[in-house]
């Protein structure tokens, strides 16, 4: 049964038995697949009562599941979780102290640190996800489109598809006057930049951002603009934008609705591509060091929970609730439990549609923050060119593996986690990952890197 303390004095008694040798009491486990129990001992917590934020999407499930199944608790921690209605609003939150961390596009704390938007010291300690993307198009444009894909013998369109199938589209609605709109969710997102290097990798400019412009629309053939989320399908139904990239369950939901038709996904485009991340301040980092590492305890053990076998269907019935994302069970499930609609009735096996642990899902590895930037210098967020070692500073400043360790190291020891569950790694990716342009990164080339772009800045 999980402990439960009635007010934080209870909290600081049991952290001063602890800190004296006091032997945490053993606690039967409410998990769908049991952990093995174990005597460990709870940090000292310096501030047990957290406020995290969210947006609603299947890939906050970290921070419901470390709720509901009382990984938070486990640790001393009292955490409220809240919606809030949009990007800006939750750095603004968190930037501010309103709220002590939340879920965050993986940009942003990039961003805050490297000149673009609004400036704070924010650091990850916990990436939450791995792909989980998708690209919709309306019906209309599927119909277009469609003559222009690859057929397998059964009919079905092969995938990747790639944008090569949309230019002709692009042109049709250039000669009849009109702008091709797509949205994404925020221009330091993992969305933004997904579907720009979808278009580009065909030889379709997304537009480029300057001092002048910074909608990022400069000698664009597709115009992006900025849409919440939750309101992607509502806004494609209504016309605003022809089709969009965004997180589940808003690319499955209009499928569900019957309005658009998904063509591709991040896995696709940057196979197993980190998403999310766990966003705090610096400063509180360094004030509540003891209650950052519990932090990141118990979202290690939610997302080992999230990825253990027989455990996503419960999380989809979490994720439904109207306090967390509040989609139907059934639309949720279609991405959640290792399948993924696209043109209505044709479902397909996709078991690494959502990874939350699996390859080393929750570790903020260098590499990654690297290439955010690489794709805010590539689209002139970032308007000049740095060496290559800036790249390195920087994503030191924001990724802290150090404190994932520490809190890694903790779990292994009180059994929760196998050791070998720690990469063995200086914070980059060991394997070069390939993108859908066939151009190959590993993390520590950023100028090469840049200057393999067919359409971007180039550094010489």
């Amino acid at each position: 049964m999980k402990k439960t303390y009635l007010h934080i004095a209870a909290v600081t008694f049991a952290a001063m038995l602890v800190s004296c040798g006091g032997e945490k009491k053993k606690k039967a486990s409410t998990e769908s697949t049991p952990e093995p129990e174990s005597n460990s001992e709870q940090l000292v917590i310096e501030k047990p009562q957290l406020k995290f934020g969210f947006i609603k999407l299947t890939d906050m499930a970290p921070l419901a599941i470390a709720k509901e199944k009382g990984f938070f608790e486990d640790e001393g921690l009292f955490v409220s979780v809240e919606a809030q209605s949009n990007w800006k609003n939750i750095l603004d939150r968190v930037i501010d102290g309103q709220l002590d961390g939340s879920h965050m596009l993986a940009g942003q704390p990039i961003a805050a640190q490297a000149g673009f938007g609004r400036q704070a010291e924010l650091i990850t300690p916990y990436s939450m996800d791995l792909n989980g993307n998708g690209i919709t198009v309306s019906n209309d444009v599927w119909a277009k489109m469609k003559p222009n894909v690859k057929k397998d013998g059964n009919g079905k369109p092969v995938h990747p598809i790639s944008a090569e199938s949309l230019k002709p589209v692009i042109s049709e609605y250039k000669k009849g006057g009109k702008a091709f709109k797509m949205g994404m969710v925020f221009p330091v997102s993992t969305h933004n930049y997904e579907i720009r290097y979808w278009l580009a990798a065909a030889g379709i400019n997304p537009g480029m951002y300057t001092a002048e412009n910074i909608q990022g629309q400069v000698d664009a053939e597709v115009l992006l603009s900025v849409t919440p989320p939750p309101q992607m399908p509502a806004t494609l139904e209504s016309g605003t934008i022809y089709g969009y990239c965004v997180g589940e369950p808003w690319n499955q939901q209009a499928v569900f609705k019957g309005i658009g038709v998904p063509v591709t996904t991040n896995y696709d485009i940057w196979k197993n591509n980190p998403e999310k991340v766990f966003v705090m301040t610096k400063e509180f980092t360094e004030k509540y060091p003891n209650t950052t590492v519990a932090i990141t305890k118990a979202l290690i053990r939610a997302g080992k929970w999230l990825d253990t076998p027989g455990n996503r269907p419960e999380a989809v019935e979490i994720l439904s609730r109207p306090e967390y994302v509040g989609a139907p069970v059934k639309v949720l499930a279609n991405s959640m439990t290792g399948t993924f609609e696209f043109e209505k009735g044709d479902k397909r096996e996709m078991p690494d549609f959502n990874v939350f642990y699996r390859y080393n899902a929750t570790y903020p590895f260098y590499s990654d923050a690297v290439w955010f930037l690489t794709q805010m210098r590539r689209w002139g967020q970032i308007p000049e060119g740095k060496p290559a070692d800036w790249y390195a500073s920087k994503a030191k400043d924001i990724y802290k593996p150090e404190i994932w360790k520490k809190a890694a190291e903790l779990l292994v020891a009180e059994g929760k986690i196998p050791a070998t569950d720690i990469p063995q790694t200086d914070g980059y990716k060991p394997a070069t990952t390939e993108f859908i342009d066939g151009n190959k990164y590993d993390g520590k080339d950023p100028i090469g890197y840049i200057n393999s772009f067919k359409i971007g800045n180039k550094d010489k």
